[in-house]
């Protein structure tokens, strides 16, 4: 402690042993009011079971890129071998310097949503910690499903690209990290009914979309899997977005994925789908929502390493469904209802 060192070397300085006794209680009361203070700005914790720094630091919503060296500093003679936890310790958490207002002042810029909603109001911190992996279905040289309206082609991936970008968008306004690992450059978020479908989509890292099914799911699957190491301890999610192509006249609801083995990627979808089941009472309260979850051993759920649910927006063949996708507003409300079942498993995860 830089404060006791000082004051020692004082007291070797004094000659008179009452002087010496005056200061030796000055060095206990100045012990005390730094434990004292210590005590009251910062918080106590106790790990969790295989916690480690990063993970506790998650939990009370504190970035682990930010407040590592903080927390290693408060709490060096606790700490074990490679600043480990130790099992049934109290540790001090850092005090959070870094918070963002709610006056709507302060905005980041980000060109991939296209000129009109580039810009982003931060609103708070609820998920700051977080990291996500947004992965619109297909992309390049396939479009994935295809169905028609008006003469129009409808393609799958243009349609669950714009619902990602709006998803995207809402994560960042509550300062979650996001990655969009299917990307267009030129297709920002765009409120038009039909959506040109293209194949100028890229992967993550500026990576050709392969036409072979497998080399291109395991092109994004690496990618992802690539950017976990960096995120290593943090909670981290991934959202693959598709829609369904089945007979003309079948009506589906949005329904979710996991991998059949995956605990969390079961309660990461059960949270989806009770956000959804409750806003399709509070919005359309005559109409029974028939969407579910289930355990599937798709590639991305297999291979990509963060906890993944797999997402089916609607039949593109359905005249019904068609209406969902084509509406920007309710491609919004998609959007919207997803970021909160998100927001609601990131909280849960700290509990």
């Amino acid at each position: 402690m830089y404060i006791t060192f000082v004051v020692l070397n004082f007291i070797k300085m004094q000659k008179n042993i009452f002087s010496k006794v005056c200061v030796w209680f000055f060095v206990l009361l100045l012990i005390f009011a730094f434990e004292t203070t210590t005590a009251q700005e910062y918080k106590k914790v106790t790990p969790k079971p295989g916690d480690g720094v990063f993970s506790l630091l998650r939990r009370y919503n504190l970035d682990p890129k930010v407040y590592f060296n903080d927390f290693v500093d408060l709490n060096k003679s606790k700490l074990g071998k490679n600043n480990q936890l130790k099992k049934g310790e109290t540790y001090f958490l850092p005090v959070q310097t870094e918070s963002l207002s709610n006056s709507n002042t302060e905005t980041g810029v980000f060109p991939i949503f296209g000129k009109k909603y580039q810009n982003v109001i931060f609103q708070d911190n609820i998920l700051q910690g977080a990291i996500f992996y947004i992965v619109p279905g297909h992309g390049g040289p396939d479009p994935g499903a295809v169905g028609k309206k008006n003469k129009h082609m409808l393609c799958e991936d243009e349609y669950a690209y714009d619902i990602g970008l709006r998803l995207a968008h809402n994560l960042l306004e509550h300062n979650a990290t996001v990655y969009i690992i299917t990307r267009d450059p030129n297709d920002g978020i765009r409120d038009d009914k039909y959506l040109k479908c293209d194949k100028d989509e890229y992967c993550q890292g500026d990576l050709k979309i392969p036409l072979n099914q497998t080399n291109r799911l395991r092109q994004r699957a690496d990618a992802i899997n690539k950017l976990d190491k960096k995120y290593s301890g943090q909670y981290q999610r991934t959202i693959e977005l598709h829609v369904d192509s089945r007979y003309e006249k079948q009506k589906v609801d949005i329904f979710f994925y996991h991998h059949p083995n995956s605990a969390r990627g079961k309660a990461l979808n059960t949270t989806l789908l009770s956000t959804f089941k409750k806003k399709y009472k509070e919005h359309q309260p005559n109409r029974e929502y028939k969407g579910s979850i289930s355990g599937r051993r798709l590639y991305m759920l297999r291979h990509a390493n963060p906890v993944s649910t797999y997402i089916e927006l609607g039949n593109i063949q359905n005249t019904y469904d068609q209406k969902r996708l084509l509406n920007p507003d309710q491609r919004q409300a998609i959007a919207k209802w997803l970021m909160m079942g998100l927001i609601k498993d990131f909280q849960n995860s700290k509990k």
